[in-house]
């Protein structure tokens, strides 16, 4: 069957099946094909010298494995092959796939944990090192690595991964993930030599805004398990362990993931991670005890360099300090050509999102120095990027280069979890679109690892309401399955420390001056999450393996509700954190009381978690129940019979319609009186973290579109477009984190890099592009576009379990509709045109669809309406 291709098999979420933990992972694959309305009806797996045999099924998503488990260190090649409807034979074999286990036991670790002997000095960097002789050929190589710290690992002077700041963040007292290296090209029979670079990182470095470091131990460490298979069968294992040595001598100086990077190349230990290198000068290191039940394998992809970006501008500013503008605000760091000069030459660079009044913005970075330095040897140009640390910026400082910088001196290097890029977004407005690449800049930004809440910072913490509002526009944007599955595995555990009491950020410090209590949409992030996670994947695995922790949150936040459901204790909430009438120094000061936003909250999680509990085949009615009473409850307490709100606030009327709260009677003036309030409001945003999100959607729900329009395109402060016409690359915490005369916002906690506020996208994607899923895993999909006034064509694209679904429109002379979409085998979609007529079917395939509409028209402002913009 030559018109059908099958992509290769994916096992579980892993875009590298190499070291998994999982013994029977699930396989998915992707066809392609140009015959219209293909569809799936079989199916055959070979996964080793097992063969299912044909199966009659459609399923091609997270099938399971039926093949007997991987054992560790197992590896077996996965392919399959398809029928459609009507095809008498299967299609081509897929491209096979290597699917392989790493260390499944605690008993599969002979290594033991190796602490380099630190000397007085904070942030210091140490070598670790060790030689071996093989004495047959390699036939295939493993190294199972890991630390307490960040670790960088070399064969024979060789790099053996592309991965950095491994292994990454956790929540190191219950899992410390180590990654499988393919190392076979590496090693040689006779003399061989293993080297580690090992800084604090997020272990022992500092963490959080107190100034503390070391919050999980002071001393670092590796652990190394080299395991060479020979042809004869014979197994070669080379561990961590008393016989290796260590330095903190080497070239760089201090590592933190704050402060920067020193190196200083008057140091340098060439061929340090050789063969022969003289390391009688080194020290024995420490063998320490490390729990191996801890060691977990990855569920996602790790860090990565996926981008280098040129250097827009060098300039000079007011002060006479030379700055370099990468023309994109981003995380990652600078790749220096170093120039040759004068040993003991030092060049400085400092990093800052933003310029004020022409020089470099540091404030904002609190107790982050965020700072690099380069000592010269005299012995010639080279190349220097720093190892151990990244830095959220657009702009740098340089001081002591010697003679002028040039652009091509410079590269930044960008930094982010491997995810694959699943979603792209376009339209008419140059700035909406521009608005879009802000939101993915500051997600790729802020996913290094953990789903952080700003990438520049003394802070950099995986707060938990940040992510429950963005976990839709994320899922949409890139592959961010595995990833959030180790996060919400960290939830869990921590939450399970603090009686069902989710953390307000994962992994979690007991950081002052926030109690532990349960926090409303904070906490909720165990249970939107998930479901997200499951509506656009498909995955009732991870719902499942996520069930504890959201019924433990659902407890704790009716227990913190009381029996009335009236939070009876009161105290401190983040509520509609950073809603725009909060001062500066208040961002908690929302329009919208915190009770009346944690009722709408604990409504709506608890009947997620009764729909969870459908979909798991588990009993549900409690859930259901506390749900209808904390609406009921939020009805009694904050709305009048007619469907007004008691706090006239974005928020109020927006959580009371999306979160389903009122009697269908109520509904219509609700969203009337939500229009009004956005008018009142002068078409700006008037909402924080936890309105902001549902507010267009509460809008275009309630046939008041055009409003939700005049919302989006709003370009006086705040509004989403406010930002974008001061310049910025990415989304900002506060909405006015820049004020209009260049100066940055006053209050203490201001960052240029937020996505909280990009949670919009969610909206772009649904409502303006639409395309969105109409059943779990986009096995259905939903193409129902809305145009509205100051837009005339919109595009999106999101790659599905199934492939890649598209869609595209465009609208002429006013009233002239007309769309494109691209249905992916084995799917189905619904189609609706917006005007108004039924809805239709569509198979897998391209379909074009037209349609006359009413010209959209923006909302009529009263003759008495007061532009403050206009007048300003």
């Amino acid at each position: 069957m030559s018109d059908v291709t099958v992509a290769p098999v994916t096992a579980e979420h892993h875009r590298e099946p190499l070291g998994i933990g999982e013994t029977t992972p699930r396989l998915s694959w992707v066809t392609s094909t140009d015959l219209p309305g293909w569809r799936q009806v079989a199916y055959e797996l070979e996964i080793g010298t097992w063969s299912s045999g044909r199966v009659d099924s459609a399923d091609s998503v997270l099938v399971p494995w039926d093949a007997p488990p991987l054992a560790s260190r197992e590896r077996r090649t996965v392919r399959v092959r398809v029928w459609g409807e009507d095809d008498a034979e299967p299609s081509a074999w897929s491209e096979e796939v290597a699917v392989e286990a790493g260390l499944l036991s605690p008993a599969d670790w002979s290594a033991r944990l190796v602490r380099p002997v630190l000397p007085a000095r904070e942030e210091a960097v140490a070598l670790l090192r060790r030689e071996f002789v093989l004495d047959r050929p390699v036939a295939r190589a493993r190294l199972y690595a890991t630390a307490q710290g960040v670790y960088e690992a070399e064969l024979n002077g060789a790099a053996v991964s592309d991965v950095v700041l491994a292994p990454g963040w956790t929540s190191y007292r219950h899992r410390l993930r180590y990654r499988t290296h393919d190392v076979t090209g590496l090693l040689t029979e006779g003399p061989n030599a293993i080297g580690v670079h090992l800084a604090e990182g997020w272990f022992a470095g500092y963490l959080g805004f107190t100034g503390k470091r070391g919050w999980y131990g002071d001393r670092t460490g590796a652990l190394l398990q080299l395991e060479v298979d020979h042809p004869d069968g014979s197994r070669t294992v080379v561990t961590t362990d008393g016989a290796w040595r260590s330095t903190t001598d080497g070239p760089t100086v201090r590592s933190g993931l704050y402060s920067g990077e020193t190196v200083d190349f008057r140091r340098d230990l060439p061929g340090w991670s050789a063969p022969g290198f003289d390391d009688a000068a080194w020290t024995p290191v420490e063998v320490a005890d490390l729990d191996a039940a801890t060691l977990v394998a990855p569920t996602g992809p790790p860090v990565r360099r996926t981008q280098v970006l040129p250097v827009r501008a060098v300039t000079t500013s007011p002060s006479g300090r030379v700055l370099v503008d990468l023309g994109q605000n981003l995380v990652g760091r600078l790749r220096l050509s170093l120039p040759d000069g004068p040993a003991g030459t030092e060049i400085t660079v400092r990093h800052a999102e933003v310029l004020e009044h022409g020089e470099l913005g540091t404030r904002p970075l609190k107790a982050a120095r965020a700072t690099d330095v380069a000592v010269l040897d005299g012995r010639g140009p080279r190349t220097w990027e720093p190892r151990s640390t990244f830095h959220g910026f657009r702009y740098a400082e340089v001081t002591g280069w010697p003679g002028e910088l040039r652009p091509e001196d410079l590269q930044a290097v960008v930094l982010h979890t491997d995810m694959r890029r699943t979603g792209t977004f376009t339209c008419s407005d140059p700035d909406v679109s521009r608005l879009h690449e802000n939101v993915v800049w500051g997600m790729r930004g802020n996913f290094l690892d953990i789903p952080t809440d700003c990438p520049q910072r003394d802070e950099r913490l995986g707060w938990t309401g940040d992510l429950q509002v963005f976990a839709p526009t994320a899922s949409f944007l890139h592959d961010t399955t595995g990833m959030l599955r180790s996060w919400l595995t960290d939830l869990a555990a921590e939450q399970r420390e603090l009686d069902g009491v989710v953390p307000m950020y994962v992994p979690f410090l007991p950081l002052l001056p926030f109690p532990q209590q349960p926090e409303t949409g904070w906490g909720d992030a165990a249970v939107v999450v998930p479901w997200v996670l499951y509506q656009r994947t498909g995955d009732t695995g991870l719902l499942a393996a996520q069930w504890d922790s959201m019924t433990a949150w659902i407890d704790a936040f009716a227990a913190r509700a009381g029996e009335h459901l009236d939070f009876p204790g009161g105290g401190f909430s983040f509520g509609d954190w950073l809603d725009t009438a909060a001062p500066p120094d208040n961002p908690a000061a929302a329009r919208t009381p915190w009770q009346c936003v944690a009722t709408a909250y604990l409504a709506r999680s608890a009947r997620t978690v009764a729909q969870a509990a459908e979909v798991l085949g588990r009993d549900g009615a409690r859930f259901a129940q506390l749900g209808e009473r904390a609406a009921a409850r939020f009805r009694a307490e904050y709305v009048s019979p007619n469907g007004r709100v008691a706090f006239p606030s974005q928020t109020a009327y927006a959580l009371a319609l999306e979160f389903d709260l009122l009697e269908p009677g109520q509904r219509e003036h609700a969203g009337r009186l939500l229009a009004q309030q956005v008018l009142a409001d002068g078409f700006h945003i008037a909402s924080g973290f936890l309105g902001t999100p549902l507010v267009t959607d509460a809008l275009t729900n309630a046939g008041e579109l055009a409003t939700a329009y005049e919302l989006l395109l709003q370009r006086g402060n705040p509004s989403w477009l406010y930002a974008v016409t001061m310049g910025a690359t990415t989304i900002w915490e506060r909405w006015d984190s820049m004020l209009p005369d260049g100066t940055i916002n006053p209050g203490e906690m201001t960052s240029f890099n937020h996505y909280a506020f990009g949670a919009v996208a969610d909206w772009l994607h649904r409502t303006v592009a639409g395309l969105a899923p109409a059943a779990p895993g986009y096995r259905r999909i939903r193409f129902a576009p809305r145009p509205g006034p100051g837009l005339t064509s919109a595009a999106a694209t999101h790659e599905t379990p199934y492939g890649t679904a598209s869609v595209s429109w465009a609208l002429t002379g006013g009233t002239a509709f007309a769309l494109d979409v691209v249905v992916p085998p084995n799917t189905t979609a619904e189609v609706v045109l917006p005007d108004g007529s039924a809805p239709r079917e569509a198979g897998p395939g391209r379909h074009a669809f037209t349609c006359t509409i009413e010209e959209p028209r923006p909302v009529e402002r009263p003759a008495l309406f007061f532009d403050p913009d206009a007048h300003a």
